[in-house]
């Protein structure tokens, strides 16, 4: 059963359901009703099955409890409620010459702002600009009890609170339910400009460590199937003076989109080989991974950091090759696109303990998403 706030129309753009929330909220914590927080659902993929002690977990949208609330251009910060649309966000900043510079997947047109914080995920530009993370001032929770709280601020001096905000990006919900955020944004560049190089990946990675001790405006870099890709954005002077003297050929557009909402020919859902998604420090030079037998079978995105890897291996020998480069290992998509049990690297049982503590603290009869990112908690 899906519960929503009782509220008019769809239509409406800004509505604080807030109470509504709430009060489901602390009926279920009086009950042991677990429940599954979704905004628009188009993540749902990324994780486990919510699945509570005491049974199937009920559905709680946020879809409702939508609208910017403050908006200050000129101070560069964003207050927005967690069931907003990404893409009506992203809008009402474009119109302002200003984006969302960790520029987050949709993975659909129902995406909405509370979904990229609890997963966390960023875009092609992230090792340049940052992660959903760092973009984050303050977070409005509503907590087991059903009492809504805020935490941090809209400025970055105000710290009150300011790394439980930043805990919940990539929580997945499983330590309270997100309504509002505030976050730091940036002005759109003033050009941009996308090259395709052939170059072998060996040389690509000479490449990227090559440029990336140079003041370059490089802010992607993806090597596929035998060609290196680069977006090259800032002042229009130093973007065509950087294009002519690394030259190559242009990048058609569309491309940065397709790599970011996994809309390539790479990312097919047919393939029958499990999608892995390789987390690497940065100049990881190549790495043989169980599993590939071709170059086609990789993608490499934030200058090799972030690797896509098509391989019907054991989880644990990917899962080894990316700890012993000082990395780790996510499922993305099991083989012939199913979802599997355990898609996140097994935590460090001292890390666990952690993770165990602060899940029973905020959430001890475990309502909130139990079992979305570990079996345990």
């Amino acid at each position: 059963m899906v519960t929503t706030p009782d509220i008019p129309s769809r239509d409406v753009v800004n509505h604080d359901a807030s109470e509504a929330l709430a009060d489901r909220i602390r009926r279920a914590e009086t009950e042991g009703t677990p429940l599954r927080l979704v905004g628009g659902d188009t993540k749902a993929f990324y994780g486990r099955k919510v699945q509570g002690r005491t049974g199937e977990a009920e559905t709680l949208s946020t879809r409702e409890h939508r609208g910017i609330t403050e908006y200050d251009p000129v101070e560069l910060i964003v207050s927005v409620r967690a069931g907003t649309p990404l893409r009506e966000l992203e809008a009402a900043l474009a119109a302002n010459g200003q984006m969302l510079p960790c520029e987050p997947p949709h993975f659909g047109d129902d995406a909405t702002v509370g979904g990229m914080i609890a997963t966390g995920l960023s875009g092609p530009r992230r090792p340049w600009a940052g992660s959903v993370r760092d973009f984050v001032l303050g977070t409005r929770i509503i907590m087991r009890q059903g009492s809504e709280q805020r935490f941090g601020g809209q400025v970055m001096k105000n710290v009150a609170g300011y790394d439980l905000s930043r805990l919940m990006v990539g929580a997945q919900g499983t330590l309270g339910l997100i309504t509002e955020v505030s976050m730091k944004v940036l002005p759109l560049p003033g050009a941009s400009r996308s090259l395709h190089l052939d170059m072998p990946l060996a040389d690509a990675l000479d490449k990227l460590a090559e440029w990336g001790r140079q003041p370059l405006p490089i802010t992607a870099a993806a090597w596929l199937e035998g060609a290196l890709h680069l977006r090259l954005e800032g002042g229009p002077s130093s973007v065509a003076a950087t294009a002519e003297r690394l030259g190559g050929d242009e990048l058609l557009d569309g491309f940065w989109e397709a790599l970011r909402e996994q809309r390539l020919d790479f990312f097919a859902a047919e393939d029958p080989r499990a999608l892995w998604r390789l987390s690497l420090p940065h100049h990881t030079p190549v790495l043989e991974v169980p599993g590939v037998t071709a170059e086609t079978d990789v993608l490499y995105d934030w200058a090799g950091a972030q690797r896509w890897v098509r391989s019907d291996a054991d989880a644990e020998a990917i899962r080894a090759v990316a700890r012993r480069a000082g990395g780790h290992a996510t499922c993305w998509r099991g083989a012939g696109g199913k979802a599997v049990d355990e898609p996140f690297t097994p935590l460090d049982p001292v890390v666990e303990k952690y993770h165990r503590n602060l899940k029973t603290q905020l959430d001890p009869k475990g309502i909130f998403n139990p079992g979305r990112l570990y079996a345990a908690f």
